[in-house]
């Protein structure tokens, strides 16, 4: 066999994780709510390194737009109160946030169907980040 057909052969088995649920299933459900979905399935999820992955990358990921949009809407917030340039300033970050959200919204549809696909896709640095603090 290929590697690509061994590839897709691992990619295609699925496992039992701790909830009951298919691996496959629990690792894409760790993406639905962000970093909450992520927490419940890093908590519970006793066994299984492929849903506790996807649960932490969820977790850093997905929690870290989470702060990084609390923290611009206070700034925005704070902008818009200085006459005019901080006027101009907050509807220039606002217009880069419009661009930015479908955008994390396709990265998050993405790995949410990657992890359905049994793939242990990493997003650079932030995969690699969430790994390390996986407890064992």
């Amino acid at each position: 066999m290929s590697a690509e057909i061994q590839q897709q052969t691992a990619e295609q088995e699925t496992t039992e994780s701790s909830t009951g649920l298919d691996s496959n299933v629990a690792g894409a459900l760790a993406y639905l709510l962000g970093p909450l979905t992520g927490i419940i399935f890093y908590v519970i999820e006793e066994d299984d390194r492929f849903v506790k992955f996807h649960a932490a990358q969820s977790i850093v990921f997905l929690g870290g737009l989470v702060i990084l949009s609390i923290v611009l809407s206070t700034l925005l917030t704070v902008l818009t109160l200085v006459p005019v340039i901080g006027w101009i300033i907050s509807a220039v970050i606002g217009l880069i946030g419009l661009l930015f959200a479908p955008i994390m919204l396709v990265v998050w549809a993405f790995l949410m169907y990657k992890a359905y696909q049994g793939a242990e896709y990493s997003i650079p640095v932030v995969g690699a980040f969430a790994r390390s603090r996986m407890v064992e």
